[in-house]
């Protein structure tokens, strides 16, 4: 088989020779000023500046730097298509926390805050009516009814949107983590009505850990760090006209709320999940105490309709 063949080259440009430390950043800088796209080269110029003056900082080692090339090397050997360790690893130093942040800032109390898509969100979950169950195979813990809204920021319903929901199980597991589960247990794809409202039933989701067979465990333990995440529900509506709004709706009594190894709690995402014993009457006849109920408002900004790209299949 012939090699491939290469690219044809750019134009040929005199960047400078390098003669000590304090050439290099500014002749990498000059190689790079040619892209065509402004934004390509403010985001590689901000990265290049900044990547070396975190090594000056630090006075960076070679074997330091030799076991960091290998750490991403060994994070991209970590994903497959069932789990993505390169998600895993920007959570857990809070990155992925900041972009959405970022990307969601300057919105008012009554919007609903963004969250972590998660490493563990799949496409095309099963279609489910309003008031079914996610329940796709025998899956123990206290059942939970949720009863949610979905309207613009000024209060009126939405109808029509699609709403992914998954958790985890009580044992700490998403399904495609779990064998014991059946594919695409705790999860499905709710459309609003003409208020605005989906609902379902579930089990109360638990805390869990975060995979820890790869290098993001190493980092968390060489950090003396817990691997838990509290426990959430997670959402994602999508209609065209409105942002699509990602989030995450944590169980209040969750002794992770302030310890989050991702560092996905905000304090608008914190949700009330109700407590029901023995002596109220549960919503269907063969439910047993304790049960759990919540209520929640999703709300939807205006604007474009995007998709995310599944972390995993």
């Amino acid at each position: 088989m012939k090699p491939e063949t290469p690219p044809p080259p750019g134009p040929r440009r005199s960047y400078g020779i390098i003669e000590n430390t304090d050439d290099v950043t500014d002749i990498v800088l000059r190689a790079m000023s040619g892209a065509p796209s402004p934004r390509l080269q403010e985001l590689m110029t901000a990265f290049v500046r900044h990547v070396h003056a975190f090594a000056r900082e630090v006075q960076l080692t070679q074997d330091e730097y030799d076991f960091a090339i290998d750490f991403l090397n060994r994070i991209g050997k970590a994903t497959t298509d069932t789990h993505n360790e390169g998600i895993l690893f920007a959570d857990a130093v809070g990155f992925s926390t900041l972009v959405v942040l970022m990307n969601s800032g300057g919105k008012g109390p009554t919007e609903t805050a963004a969250a972590l898509l998660g490493p563990f969100w799949r496409d095309n979950s099963p279609l489910t009516p309003n008031g079914e169950s996610i329940v796709r195979s025998p899956t123990p813990g206290p059942e939970l009814f949720a009863n949610l809204r979905v309207t613009d920021p000024n209060g009126r319903p939405i109808e029509g949107v699609e709403v992914d929901v998954w958790h985890s199980s009580p044992d700490g597991f998403y399904e495609n983590q779990d064998p014991e589960q059946a594919d695409m247990n705790l999860r499905g794809r709710f459309y609003t009505d003409a208020d605005g409202k989906f609902w379902f039933r579930s089990v109360k989701p638990a805390c869990y850990p975060v995979p820890t067979n790869g290098p993001v465990g190493e980092m968390l333990r060489a950090q003396q760090r817990h691997c838990y995440r509290p426990a959430h529900l997670h959402f994602l509506g999508f209609k065209p006209g409105y942002q699509t709004v990602i989030t995450q709706v944590f169980v209040d009594d969750d002794e992770h709320l302030e310890s989050d190894v991702v560092f996905g709690v905000t304090k608008d995402l914190i949700g009330r999940y109700l407590r029901h014993n023995s002596n109220e009457t549960p919503p269907a006849p063969e439910v047993k105490a304790p049960w759990y109920t919540l209520e929640y408002r999703l709300v939807m900004q205006p604007g474009e309709a995007k998709r995310p790209i599944p972390p995993i299949k």
